[in-house]
C-alpha cells in the first residue's frame, strides 16, 4: 500500500515538473517582469535613506588619576542611562537649534537616531538617518556634541572623548535596490509557478488514456487515434445517407 502511494507521489512530482518544464518560458518572463517592476520601484518610487555614524567613548571616572576596576564596571552599568540620555528633549531641541533648523520637532529628530553599545566595550554609536546625507552628518556631529556636554553636566562624568564623528555617506542605506531587484524576480517566479500549479490540478478535463485511469480509475484497452475516429465517423455518416438514399428510392 505505501509503496503504490509513493508511486502516486512520485508520479504527481514529475507530471508537475513537466508542466512547469512546459511552461517555463512564463516562468522566466514573470520574473524578468517582477524584477523590473520592483527595481523600478525602489530606483524612482522610494526616497533614499543615507545613515551617518558617530562614535563616543563614555568612562566614570571618580579618580582623574587612574582608572579602576570600578570604574569600568560602572561605566558599563551607565552606558544604558547614556543612550537614553541622547535621545532626551532638551539634548534634541539643543541640536535642532544649533543647526538652525525649523522644520523639525525634538520627537522626528529622536526618530531618526539608532544608538548601538557594541558588547563589552564603553562606546556609543550613534547613527542617524534621513534623505539628505550632508545633514545626517550634520545631526550625528551635533548629538555627538550635545549629548556629550549633557552626560558631563548631569551625570557628573569627568569627560567624554568623541571617538570618530560621522561621514557624509557616498550610498543610500536603504533601500538596496540590486537585492529588492532579486527578490522581486524571485517572487515573479514563485507566483508563476504556484499559478500554473494551481491551474494545473484544477484542471480535469481528460485528454490522454493515463487522465483515464487517473480520474476515473478505469483500465483502457486501447487507443483510436484522432484521424482513424474521424475516418471511422464519416465512413458511418456515408454509409447512413446511402441506406437513407436507397429507402427512399
Amino acid at each position: 500500500m505505501d509503496v503504490k502511494s509513493n508511486e502516486a507521489v512520485e508520479i504527481d512530482i514529475k507530471e508537475l515538473f513537466s508542466v512547469l518544464l512546459h511552461k517555463i518560458w512564463i516562468i522566466i518572463m514573470a520574473g524578468i517582469v517582477g524584477a523590473i517592476v520592483i527595481g523600478l520601484i525602489n530606483q524612482y518610487m522610494i526616497t533614499p535613506i543615507y545613515t551617518s555614524t558617530t562614535s563616543i567613548y563614555v568612562i566614570h571616572r571618580q579618580d582623574e588619576s587612574k582608572t579602576t576596576y570600578s570604574d569600568l564596571q560602572s561605566g558599563a552599568q551607565l552606558t544604558q542611562d547614556y543612550m537614553i540620555l541622547v535621545t532626551s528633549r532638551p539634548v534634541m531641541e539643543k541640536v535642532i537649534e544649533n543647526l538652525g533648523i525649523d522644520d523639525m520637532s525634538p520627537g522626528e529628530l529622536a526618530d531618526m537616531i539608532y544608538i548601538v553599545n557594541p558588547d563589552g566595550t564603553r562606546i556609543l554609536e550613534i547613527s542617524v538617518v534621513n534623505s539628505d546625507p550632508v545633514l545626517a552628518k550634520q545631526l550625528a556631529d551635533e548629538i555627538a556634541n550635545v549629548s556629550s556636554e549633557q552626560m558631563v553636566n548631569i551625570m557628573e562624568i569627568k569627560k567624554i572623548n568623541i571617538v570618530e564623528y560621522g561621514n557624509i555617506p557616498s550610498y543610500p542605506s536603504s533601500p538596496d535596490v540590486t537585492k529588492n531587484t532579486i527578490f522581486g524576480g524571485l517572487a515573479g517566479v514563485v507566483v508563476a509557478s504556484l499559478a500554473i500549479i494551481i491551474v494545473h490540478m484544477m484542471n480535469d478535463n481528460i485528454r490522454t488514456a493515463d487522465d483515464i485511469e487517473k480520474h476515473l480509475g478505469i483500465t483502457t484497452l486501447g487507443v483510436i487515434p484522432l484521424e482513424e475516429g474521424n475516418r471511422k465517423k464519416r465512413l458511418h455518416r456515408s454509409k447512413q445517407i446511402k441506406s437513407k438514399a436507397e429507402l427512399a428510392s
